[in-house]
């Protein structure tokens, strides 16, 4: 971890209560715009922001794979899905098939990923503040304050507003 990060993750932390209450009061009285109001901070945040600085989404967190993820990953990589899910898989506690181990097997030491092009669901979407339905995701969202400088960046931002 490089000490940007480390220094990010400590200003998140220390901000967590403060977050959490945000969060509790944004679920009880959000504005009908918030998900535009996301979006737009989304795209203020990564116009300034790159991903490949951090990547802790890739090196921490790790995304859940659907049946079509693993079945389009295996195809590329010329084996079956059935050998794709035992090789690097397993069924975490809520039934989704996660990585056995972190970082990503596809990320390379330059934070770029190696099956980009055919990469999860997940991390397509990921850090999940482009799409509609932002306050049904707030408890990802404070999961993911903590490791990602964007999520955090936008929170901050959506306090100000």
């Amino acid at each position: 971890m490089t000490s940007r990060s480390i220094e990010y993750k400590n200003k998140a932390r220390k901000k967590l209560p403060e977050t959490r209450k945000f969060f509790q009061r944004l679920k009880k009285n959000s504005p009908k715009n918030i998900d535009l109001i996301v979006q737009s901070l989304h795209e203020e945040v990564f116009n300034k922001l790159n991903c490949l600085e951090c990547a802790n989404c890739c090196k921490i967190l790790g995304p859940l794979l659907t049946d079509k993820d693993i079945a389009r990953i295996a195809t590329a990589l010329k084996i079956r899905p059935s050998e794709f899910t035992s090789k690097l898989l397993f069924l975490d506690e809520d039934g989704d098939y996660v990585f056995k181990s972190m970082p990503c097997p596809f990320i390379a030491e330059d934070n770029y990923c190696t099956i980009y092009d055919i990469r999860p669901k997940a991390c397509r979407e990921y850090p999940h503040t482009e799409q509609p339905g932002f306050i049904k995701r707030l408890q990802l969202m404070e999961k993911n304050y903590l490791f990602c400088p964007a999520i955090y960046e936008i929170i901050e931002k959506l306090k100000q507003k």
